[in-house]
């Protein structure tokens, strides 16, 4: 994470720099119809419109100065990218939808961020100029590709114009503009000035794919150099002019408030220089983090634990069972005769799911770097919501919207973890109360113990099979807090259905006779949001498990079953059945090893993953191999796909294996990686990733290996030892203690040393 010494210069675009960059161009005609229909994210396409200005902003419309593309008349090339990277690879995919229209060369552009600007940057299906819900190439596949299609027409244009000859005479590539006939040549850069003032074409034509050479091909990652040698800037790397660091301490119960601090101690220790008191937070600034984490240390706090001093993690999860059927439940989906089919069924199974809260844990811990000034603020920061970080500053300092500029990083790390600004309104607050620069810094103990944490859910599913075993009705009641409302101004209504609450329940890839979802809200006492994989990394652990077991209560093979309920859906059914040929699915295997399939329909892609275990006679899981097959429609970067499979499978399956948000005295009690752990490199499967060639339009990828992590584990393990876990972080000691009891009725031998 570390970086060199850095001043970020405000990205403001004013008039005159306008008129000297020479063609500074954002495009876009009606994006695809179909990516719109089928992309529509629910739950974070919920996220509220700001600024009630319009739902999609102009960069993304139509003409619009310095939106996407700026070219410059000393031929340098950049493409504004209105996503932030975070990790998952946006600033090449997006580049490179905008470069292949443009005709150059990746390596001939740099890339920036977009700058804070709903007008310019709302973005299509989340209606707001955020990261986030796997939503950043199917929203922008249309709009990037007309950007650079009508800056290449405007150059090609220009450079017409120049040579008077027809503008079909000309080509582009790599940045320059050629003269067919006569064999002349322009750069993009000696053209700018004159392409800047060429009329905005409003039905400009879109390459063929056959002449694509950018799109579909793989390519390095425009950030990886700076990330590899170190140049890269991240936000808690930032430093300016007479900045000071803090450390900052909340308040350890959630909703607790600061009574008192005496801070003699600490104004004591060589370099600390203030000591700021807010109304549940304390920081302290000093010349360097480590007086700053000295100082606050010393200080003597008094905090007032307010009323959820008692809460504990058994009080929640009884909340959380007690609320259905004293809530009225919402109901999200019925289908067909439910009652007429659990009345008729040759066998009904029922099962019940836990799901714990979860931090996100990102790799940067939480920091922001601001200046509060009379006459403005500057922020610099990583963040998914820029335009809303922004807000929330200004109402912090009292400051005009105009005098409040975000300039935001590269994040390490946001999971959906930086689609809130709290801390950021938190870095505010502090500032505000000294005339220096200040980076802000949450420990990693700060940052986990005061995370917006995912919820917790609680699932109560029943299934009526007929004489084949095969589905009847499927009945899904699911409990759970609402992070929609959390997003809408005035919350959600009374009797509305979150649609993220039940996102992957609503709406599965089987094809059931008869369905019933509905939900009971149970809001717990502790701030939350959305986590890696949003709706479905709650719903599909669920119905992929109990899946997985109504098909051994039908006595047949996990993957025929599912085969058997996807008729109206092919996508899905050839993702299943190449990750089963792949997998070698089906062959022998040692004993206590397994093999388990995870299959779900989200964020407008197909993904089916087979894990293989094997399972110590102590408990301990070995993951072993993982095979992924994905359709997500069109793909931009093969290599960015298989690395968000790869990243994805381990963070979901991270959470599968240790994490856990507990709290005792209204307190979180892990504290950093030592006991909310992450998995190891060593620990990792051998993943193997398929990606099906497809023209249908771009699904979302960020998210979807996450989701499937926890349940293929699940199915696995089952296979394995015959233990049916329906609660993660999975629990070693109940397959310990099956092991055990085998061996000893059996007489047989621990697992292979080559095995744990």
């Amino acid at each position: 994470m570390s970086g060199p010494a850095y001043i970020h210069i405000p990205n403001r675009i004013s008039r005159r720099s306008l008129l000297g960059a020479g063609l500074v161009i954002g495009f876009a005609a009606a994006a695809s119809r179909k990516a719109h229909a089928a992309g529509e994210q629910p739950g974070l396409g919920k996220i509220q419109d700001v600024t009630g200005k319009g739902q999609t902003g102009t960069a993304f419309e139509g003409f619009a100065p310095g939106g996407f593309v700026r070219i410059s008349p000393d031929g340098r090339i950049t493409l504004i990218v209105p996503n932030v990277e975070m990790g998952q690879g946006i600033y090449t995919g997006e580049a490179m939808l905008i470069a292949e229209e443009l005709e150059a060369g990746l390596d001939q552009v740099q890339v920036e961020t977009a700058p804070p600007n709903e007008q310019l940057y709302r973005q299509p299906l989340l209606k707001s100029q955020t990261t986030g819900g796997s939503t950043s190439i199917r929203g922008a596949y249309g709009p990037l590709r007309q950007a650079g299609a009508a800056a290449r027409t405007m150059i090609i244009g220009a450079a017409a114009q120049r040579w008077r000859v027809p503008a079909t005479e000309c080509t582009a590539s790599r940045g320059v503009v050629t003269h067919v006939r006569t064999n002349r040549t322009l750069s993009y850069g000696e053209l700018a000035l004159e392409a800047g003032r060429q009329p905005v074409p409003q039905n400009v034509p879109l390459k063929d794919p056959s002449q694509w050479k950018l799109i579909g091909t793989p390519a390095r990652r425009t950030d990886s150099p700076g990330k590899t040698d170190g140049t890269a800037t991240f936000g808690i790397d930032i430093r300016v002019p007479g900045m000071k660091v803090a450390a900052v301490a909340a308040s350890p119960v959630i909703g607790g408030k600061l009574v008192s601090v005496d801070d003699s101690a600490a104004r004591a220790i060589p370099g600390v220089r203030d000591v700021i008191r807010i109304a549940n937070a304390v920081a302290v600034t000093a010349d360097h983090y480590w007086a700053a984490r000295q100082g606050l240390a010393a200080l003597r706090i008094t905090w007032d634990d307010g009323p959820n001093a008692g809460m504990s993690s058994a009080q929640l999860i009884d909340d959380l069972k007690g609320a259905y059927g004293k809530v009225k439940a919402i109901v999200a989906r019925h289908d067909g005769d439910v009652d007429g089919a659990m009345a008729r069924a040759a066998q009904r199974v029922e099962a019940e799911y836990e799901l714990p809260f979860l931090a996100h844990a990102t790799m940067e811990p939480i920091n922001t770097t601001i200046h509060v000034r009379p006459d403005g603020c500057d922020v610099w920061v990583g963040t998914q919501v820029p335009t809303v970080a922004q807000q929330l500053v200004a109402q912090a300092t009292g400051l005009p919207l105009d005098k409040v500029a975000v300039h935001n990083q590269l994040l390490g790390g946001g999971f959906g973890r930086r689609l809130e600004a709290d801390s950021i309104q938190q870095a505010a607050e502090l500032a505000k109360h000294v005339s220096y620069p200040v980076k802000i810094i949450w420990s990693r103990e700060e940052d986990i113990q005061h995370d917006m944490f995912r919820p917790a859910y609680y699932d109560r599913m029943s299934a009526a099979l007929g004489s084949d075993g095969l589905p009847l009705a499927w009945v899904d009641h699911i409990t759970g807090g609402s992070i929609t409302a959390h997003y809408m101004p005035q919350g959600l209504p009374p009797g509305e259905i979150d649609p993220d609450a039940v996102e992957g329940a609503k709406e599965t890839p089987y094809d059931f006779p008869a369905v019933h979802v509905d939900w009971t809200r149970a809001d717990p006492p502790i701030p939350f949001t959305w986590w890696r994989g949003v709706g479905p990394t709650h719903n599909v652990f669920v119905v992929e498990s109990f899946v997985d077991e109504l098909a051994h209560a039908a006595k047949r093979d996990p993957i025929d079953y599912r085969k058997a309920l996807l008729g109206k859906n092919p996508r899905s059914r050839a993702v299943l059945e190449m990750a089963a040929e792949k997998a070698g699915w089906g062959a022998p295997l040692p004993p206590r090893s397994g093999r388990g399939v995870s299959l779900h329909d989200s964020f407008g892609s197909h993904l089916a993953i087979v894990l293989q275990v094997a399972v110590a006679d102590n408990g301990e899981i070995k993951l072993q191999r993982a095979v992924a097959v994905m359709d997500c429609g069109l793909t931009i970067n093969p290599d960015q796909v298989k690395a968000q499979m790869e990243g994805g499978l381990n963070f979901g399956l991270t959470a599968a294996l240790y994490s856990d948000i507990t709290f005792r005295n209204g307190r979180v009690q892990q504290s950093n990686f030592n006991d909310y752990r992450m998995l190891r490199i060593h620990e990792s499967p051998a993943i193997e990733v398929h990606v099906i060639r497809s023209t249908e339009d771009p699904g979302g990828v960020g998210e979807t290996a996450t989701v499937s992590a926890a349940p293929a584990l699940g199915n696995a393990l089952f296979a394995a030892t015959g233990v049916r876990l329906r609660r993660y972080p999975f629990d070693r000691g109940r397959l310990a203690s099956q092991a055990m009891a085998s061996n000893a009725r059996q007489g047989t031998t621990a697992l292979a040393s080559e095995d744990r």
